[in-house]
């Protein structure tokens, strides 16, 4: 039986945990649906520098880093994720966007294989996917051509006016951070649970039919 073709827009960035466990969530309606994810990827953090810095160097107080930390660990136990809990690192993810728009043109196969392999790379191996050699060696992993990788790293990259579509679309939908989900009429902030995404499904083709 074919599943219905289900259409949603994403906010996200590859040095965001909770978009990494967004993620994850959102590949379970595969179950259900055939998916057209439209990745609006999105720098959280443009001023961190590619070298990297520790996540205690992030503008939030100590109550608010514990918060964080609490509410991450918890979802990533209850998804069942793999994860380095010890991960205090973070980086500027610009050119990781701008590798992973490169290869949407490829097709969903390469482009996925990236997409899991960035998040991967970062949360798992604790690799910086700021630094250029890094992401080259990313790249040959999920065997990317080499002219793409090169075009999207290059200065003044053409992938540069996609990312700065995806941000003047989040401003026109007011979104105020990453993960964001838009499901139809349904915009859906955080890590959704997927009894949301189901519902924010369910309404969005209920009204695409009638």
């Amino acid at each position: 039986m074919q599943k219905p073709e289900l259409k949603l827009s994403v906010f996200s960035d590859y040095i965001c945990p909770f978009c990494y466990i967004g993620h994850h969530r959102i590949q379970q309606l595969k179950q259900q649906y055939e998916l057209k994810i439209n990745w609006c990827l999105l720098e959280i953090h443009p001023e961190t520098p590619a070298e990297g810095m520790s996540t205690s160097e992030l503008d939030y107080n100590d109550q608010q880093w514990q918060d964080i930390v609490a509410t991450l660990n918890n979802l990533i136990d209850t998804e069942q994720l793999a994860f380095k809990h010890e991960h205090q690192f973070t980086t500027n993810s610009h050119q990781a966007l701008l590798l992973a728009e490169a290869c949407k043109p490829l097709g969903a196969e390469i482009f996925y294989r990236l997409h899991n392999r960035l998040f991967e790379a970062f949360f798992v191996d604790m690799l910086n996917i700021g630094e250029p050699k890094v992401l080259r060696q990313i790249a040959h992993e999920c065997a990317v051509p080499d002219e793409t990788v090169e075009a999207a790293l290059k200065p003044d990259s053409e992938f540069e006016k996609h990312l700065a579509l995806y941000l003047q679309y989040a401003q026109q939908a007011q979104i105020t951070g990453v993960p964001t989900t838009i499901i139809g009429s349904e915009k859906l902030a955080g890590v959704a649970s997927l009894s949301s995404l189901q519902k924010a499904a369910e309404k969005s083709l209920g009204n695409s039919a009638s």
